[in-house]
């Protein structure tokens, strides 16, 4: 999937608020050994890597176009790599991962596998989007479901894997974790105007739709979603409000 660094930080303010409130649960010791599942463009995991002394910090991401950002980041106790969040390996203080797990399928397979990776007494911390009922996102599904798109598609569409707060409690729970805590905050953001929607889903949801319907029809597809979100919202500005699930656990 290509993502765009410039376009995903567009609305780098928003994006950073949930990360400093993932990091406020962080259990912090000195000289763990931690790993950033989906690190993006690394600027995110070297503040984390700044709040946690003396440890060794390793972010993945499977963009080539993130990493080439992320690289010039590294230095003694950071560093980057190419991977997979679900073929992650090794053992780890803190499995740390914000705003990423919802890009991988089969949550209830994924979770268990995420806490293998952690080392006794480790910690596991995450935090995904769970907006995916917003009309922003509900929109997306009806206009892939329309011509010309159905057919460019082949009928397919992205379903996001993200599962209810309370599945999340259950699978920790069930996998031998401990100290459990889950919950949902909606965040409020305030954007300028129905298009600002637009540009905001352009950097993140709609990235798998433009990749397999080429240039035309992308470009048909985000003015016939433009359309639609300025029906819904034709004032401005446009009160945006973004829920986000938080996780985190201990495995003794």
């Amino acid at each position: 999937m290509p993502w765009d660094p410039d376009r995903y930080h567009q609305f780098s303010k928003e994006r950073s608020a949930p990360f400093d409130d993932l990091c406020a649960l962080i259990q912090v010791r000195a000289g763990m050994r931690v790993i950033d599942l989906g690190c993006g463009s690394g600027e995110l995991t070297l503040q984390l890597a700044e709040r946690l002394p003396a440890s060794q910090v390793l972010g993945i991401d499977s963009s080539p176009e993130m990493l080439e950002r992320a690289r010039p980041l590294e230095r003694p106790g950071l560093r980057f790599a190419y991977g997979r969040i679900e073929a992650a390996t090794g053992k780890w203080d803190l499995v740390f991962s914000n705003a990423a797990i919802q890009w991988v399928n089969d949550h209830p397979i994924l979770i268990p596998r995420l806490l293998a990776l952690l080392d006794h007494g480790g910690q596991i911390a995450v935090q995904l989007p769970s907006n995916h009922h917003h009309p922003t996102h509900t929109l997306i599904l009806e206009i892939a479901g329309q011509e010309p798109f159905r057919s460019a598609l082949g009928g397919w569409l992205r379903r996001p894997p993200v599962l209810p707060a309370e599945a999340y409690a259950e699978l920790l729970y069930q996998n031998g974790a401990q100290e459990i805590t889950v919950f949902e905050k909606i965040y409020p953001h305030i954007l300028a105007n129905a298009d600002a929607l637009a540009d905001w889903t352009s950097g993140t949801a709609l990235v798998p739709y433009f990749e397999r319907l080429g240039s035309d029809l992308s470009e048909n597809f985000l003015i016939r979603y433009r359309q639609r979100l300025n029906e819904i919202w034709p004032n401005s500005p446009v009160f945006y409000p973004f829920k986000r699930l938080f996780f985190t656990a201990r495995l003794h």
